[in-house]
């Protein structure tokens, strides 16, 4: 069953499932990505911070040759922490140009707000290690530079990872372009009602990432619940003969989410993208939103909390 996409404020429009690539090693990343367009994926979601954008090019190069038109795939990447000054922002758009072998993307977000030291590695870190050495770039200077981007057709959509409502605000309230979705973590354990209705009355569309609570995270701890041994979503995985995977992320793209599962195995891969053949009731959707335990995973507090642009410190 073919895969429903959700309308842009840009006029674009995104699919409801995508593949994504964050965690997805060199020598594995590209045969995921092959795998996930055979199976009928046209969504991937890529970033410039995650070092393997080079292989997932290769990728696009072969299969844009004659297999798939460039217009078949939505494809997204982000501009990294040491790229927010307008120059570097500008830079960072030709190098995951250059990375992934394309003329545009259809997506680019800003993967979070805070700045990093511009010029060196991607993590700069402290003498102790501890900590991210920072720069006093802004965001908005950034968004500058992304809009320019799009004028010079370099990309077609933008939007934002990682942001808080007042940081979200304060963008609308100083760009031309205003941001099309905001991609933040998103599960049943962590379901960021208020932001999502936010969202809603911005026109802006919300992006799952880590929409299982992601198993393989290297935030998670050992002893952390799961989602996918959780009774209320094994006992309604049963009753459809579906995965308990499937049964989260349906629920997410019924509530007009869209889901990025991250995988490496052609059976997951396929298994995640079968989702459009069965309709949770909405009795069901009450009992997964009734899981919410406002449990964030990926917890950047400890490392970047002091940052002037951390984004959770906020409610929502």
């Amino acid at each position: 069953m073919a895969t429903p996409s959700i309308q842009l404020s840009s006029g674009h429009s995104i699919p409801a499932l995508g593949l994504g690539t964050w965690l997805s090693k060199p020598g594995e990343v590209g045969q995921a990505v092959d795998m996930a367009l055979k199976a009928g994926y046209r969504h991937i979601d890529c970033a410039h911070a995650y070092g393997n954008q080079k292989e997932i090019g290769e990728v696009f190069a072969k299969v844009f040759d004659g297999q798939l038109e460039r217009s078949d795939v939505f494809i997204t990447s982000k501009i990294w922490n040491t790229f927010h000054s307008y120059e570097k922002a500008k830079e960072a758009v030709d190098i995951i140009l250059g990375e992934l072998q394309l003329d545009y993307v259809d997506l680019m977000l800003i993967h979070w707000p805070m700045g990093y030291e511009e010029g060196g590695e991607l993590f700069p870190r402290t003498a102790d290690g501890a900590k991210m050495r920072y720069s006093k770039e802004d965001y908005l200077d950034t968004w500058k530079a992304l809009e320019d981007a799009v004028n010079d057709g370099k990309i077609r959509s933008l939007g934002l990872s990682n942001f808080n409502h007042k940081q979200i605000e304060r963008l609308i309230g100083h760009s031309r372009i205003k941001p099309t979705v905001l991609q933040v973590e998103l599960h049943p354990y962590f379901q960021q009602k208020k932001l999502r209705d936010f969202c809603k009355k911005h026109h802006i569309v919300v992006i799952a990432y880590s929409p299982l609570g992601n198993p393989t995270n290297p935030f998670r701890k050992t002893g952390d619940p799961s989602i996918l041994t959780d009774e209320v979503v094994l006992k309604i995985a049963e009753r459809y003969g579906k995965s308990p995977a499937q049964v989260a992320l349906r629920w997410a793209t019924q509530n007009g989410i869209v889901v990025i599962p991250k995988s490496t195995s052609e059976h997951r891969i396929k298994e995640n993208g079968a989702l459009f053949d069965f309709e949770l009731s909405h009795g069901e959707l009450a009992e997964i939103d009734g899981l919410d335990k406002n449990w964030r995973i990926l917890d950047l507090t400890q490392r970047d909390g002091d940052h002037p642009h951390f984004p959770f410190l906020e409610e929502f």
